[in-house]
């Protein structure tokens, strides 16, 4: 049994700010531990559910924030930044199940530190015109590859959200919302209770194998909106990418596996273009 933990630190426990998961800022550093201490607990979790091989993908930021000298010894770390997938590498090695700790809502969405890729800039994501978290588009990849969603964890928001794209996972809340820049946090000792009883449950719970899903005739059409009329021209320097309006592109592919690498591509050029006071 071999499943993959997708590691993500927004909503993580305890995370509520900017810079408590900003790589180098103070606050990082102690949030760290929490971090881990969720990715323990899934891990664990799982380990009783009869994972005998765990392997967990860092996916924060420059994707080294995890700390190896305390993670579970039962698991191993996919750490370092260029991954060709991104957040969903490992998603090729035929995992059994796919887990998403420490995730939260998207672009324009309530939630803690509710995001989509970029913190600011993009304003709004929607794939096939419903609004699309990097929950529901890392759920999407994964299905392509026929891996089922067992776990999500992060904020009560983070998890309704799922409810949609990952409505067989087992959910842990580590935090409520407040708005985007405070929550009600539990105490690691309980979040960590949480994740580990839902990652059991979920496992035990998955879904029977049904191979790789189809994807929808027509293919995935991603339409992006920016916080500044100069990015959308920008992102249509990528093939196949065309300005809609003045603040959104819109594009085309007949697979999420293409579909996520152009936005994850769409958004290096648009973080290229943006101006540290002005955006």
């Amino acid at each position: 049994m071999r499943v993959l933990i997708s590691a993500d630190m927004e909503g993580a426990t305890g995370v509520t700010f900017p810079d408590d998961c900003e790589p180098g800022h103070p606050r990082w550093e102690y949030n760290r531990q929490f971090l881990t201490s969720d990715v323990n607990a899934a891990i664990a979790g799982f380990a009783a559910a009869g994972a005998d091989e765990i392997l967990v993908n860092e996916a924060h930021a420059d994707q080294r924030n995890l700390l190896l000298d305390r993670l579970d010894t039962r698991a191993t770390l996919l750490i370092g930044t260029h991954k060709p997938l991104g957040m969903m590498e490992g998603i090729d090695r035929e995992p059994d199940a796919v887990a998403f700790v420490g995730y939260h809502t998207g672009a324009g969405q309530p939630g803690v530190l509710a995001h989509t890729y970029l913190p600011n800039t993009i304003t709004s994501v929607r794939v096939n015109g419903e609004p699309a978290s990097e929950g529901l588009m890392n759920a999407l990849l994964a299905a392509e590859y026929g891996v089922p969603v067992v776990l999500v964890t992060g904020d009560d928001l983070c998890c309704e959200d799922a409810r949609s794209w990952a409505p067989t996972a087992a959910h842990a809340v580590v935090k409520t919302c407040v708005d985007r820049y405070s929550a009600i946090c539990l105490p690691p000792e309980v979040s960590a209770a949480r994740i580990t009883e839902a990652a059991a449950k979920g496992l035990a719970e998955r879904p029977a194998a049904t191979g790789p899903a189809t994807p929808p005739e027509g293919g995935y059409t991603y339409e992006v909106s920016f916080d500044a009329a100069h990015l959308a021209p920008a992102a249509s320097y990528i093939p196949g990418v065309e300005q809609t309006s003045a603040l959104t592109v819109c594009y085309t592919l007949p697979t999420m596996y293409e579909a996520i690498r152009c936005f994850r591509a769409l958004t290096r050029v648009a973080t290229s273009a943006v101006e540290n006071c002005y955006g």
